[in-house]
């Protein structure tokens, strides 16, 4: 009987609660923690890589939810002189076995419509059906799959050559349906887009080096993409540009730093949110502001308000974002001086702009993610931008109801059950 009221007091008291835990449930995290692959799935953690080794870029969920991907250094190295080698496997969560991909392999990416991965090899992009890889084309910088998994959009560097840089170009490279099929590396590719080695916008000029991070908008119809200068100037300014899916339109948007974040686009419109301006973090919380730009028409708002910087944004609708903020100020050496951020939702065409999270004194919130299907909000709380310590937090799309869902994250990526 004490079971029966204690049961129906949790239900009627505290009514949100089986609903929440329902909605969390239809998240599933795949992530790094102390040298170790983990999964949460249906609120269950489980450590599934039995070797702490060093992960160089976040796990990856296949298209169905099924397949995870992750790199990682080899406990034994193919020769002495490979300083870089890594490694690409995959790990199934219905049979809970791992398959190792390549020996040496970077930047793996699921295609949007089946279980093929693609990874880079040197120069060379490949594509794996999970049983054997096959060679694609050469001389490939950065790519991403077209939304209908037959083709790639890829990059090609500038290189130096003794009378001055050459021009990096886009090359739309397609698929054959049978792998088995493949005869040729250069007879599927097409030049899509030669970039000019300078660019530039408003009173800035832009030595264009390097084309990355591809991303479609909603209807596939324009291709954002960061393009940026050598290594040590792209520190300080980027170009964030479109260009359409034909390759006849192409525009510079604005300046922007990595540590920001790359544009992304809204769910449904072709809506492209990016936080613009130039310097890097250690120069000053300063020159960081939200702005969103809608295409065709190529009209641009800037939505933070004056003496703030954003740090980081998602989108929560196509009128909505939430945004990482802190008041403007000077960089400290001293972490205690540095601002702490709180997530901050901004709806487009308001002038409103609420706060949403309220860290405790000396803890900021970095990175928000909303998940759409599960209606959850998500971030990074840690004491510092530089801290290696990071705790993950879930909430409602309202910020309300916040809770620590994964303590002492590393890299991690979300699937949503539909």
């Amino acid at each position: 009987m004490k079971k029966l009221i204690w049961l129906l007091f949790v239900f009627l008291i505290v009514p949100g609660f089986a609903k929440a835990e329902t909605q969390n449930n239809k998240v599933k995290a795949a992530f790094v923690k102390e040298g170790y692959l983990w999964t949460k799935i249906n609120g269950k953690e489980e450590k599934i890589t039995k070797e702490a080794t060093k992960f160089l870029y976040s796990p990856q969920w296949s298209y169905d939810g099924v397949w995870i991907v992750y790199q990682v250094e080899p406990q034994k190295k193919l020769r002495p002189d490979l300083e870089n080698q890594t490694e690409i496997w995959v790990y199934n969560t219905k049979t809970k076995k791992h398959k190792r991909i390549t020996y040496t392999g970077t930047n793996p990416q699921w295609s949007p419509t089946e279980n093929l991965l693609a990874f880079k090899s040197g120069g060379v992009l490949n594509v794996s059906n999970l049983e054997q890889f096959y060679n694609i084309a050469l001389g490939v910088g950065d790519y991403r799959w077209f939304p209908d998994g037959r083709s790639f959009i890829a990059s090609s560097g500038a290189t130096l050559m003794p009378d001055g840089w050459t021009d990096p170009v886009l090359y739309k490279i397609g698929l054959e349906k049978d792998l088995d099929k493949i005869s040729s590396l250069t007879k599927n590719v097409k030049k899509f887009y030669t970039i000019p080695s300078e660019l530039k916008k408003g009173d800035m000029t832009l030595l264009a080096i390097d084309a990355t991070d591809f991303r479609f908008s909603p209807d596939g119809k324009w291709i954002s993409f960061m393009v940026s200068p050598t290594a040590s100037w792209s520190m300080d300014s980027n170009f964030a540009c479109v260009i359409s899916a034909d390759g006849q339109k192409f525009e510079v948007l604005d300046d922007i730093i990595w540590e920001v974040g790359t544009p992304k686009w809204a769910y449904v419109q072709n809506r492209l949110g990016y936080i613009a301006g130039s310097g890097r973090i250690v120069f000053g919380f300063t020159n960081k502001n939200m702005k969103v730009t809608d295409l065709p028409s190529f009209k641009s708002l800037s939505l933070t308000p004056p003496n703030f910087a954003e740090l980081g944004f998602t989108w929560k609708d196509d009128h909505s974002i939430v945004v990482s903020r802190v008041k403007e100020s000077g960089w400290s050496n001293d972490e205690k001086k540095r601002p702490d951020p709180s997530l901050f939702l901004i709806k487009i065409g308001e002038l409103t702009q609420s706060q949403l999270s309220h860290p405790p004194k000396d803890y900021g919130d970095y990175d928000p993610i909303y998940l759409p299907n599960a209606q959850k909000l998500t971030w990074l709380r840690k004491q510092d931008i530089a801290s290696a310590q990071n705790d993950l937090w879930i909430a409602n799309g309202n910020g309300k109801n916040a809770r620590l869902w994964i303590k002492n994250i590393e890299g991690y990526d979300f699937y949503e059950e539909k």
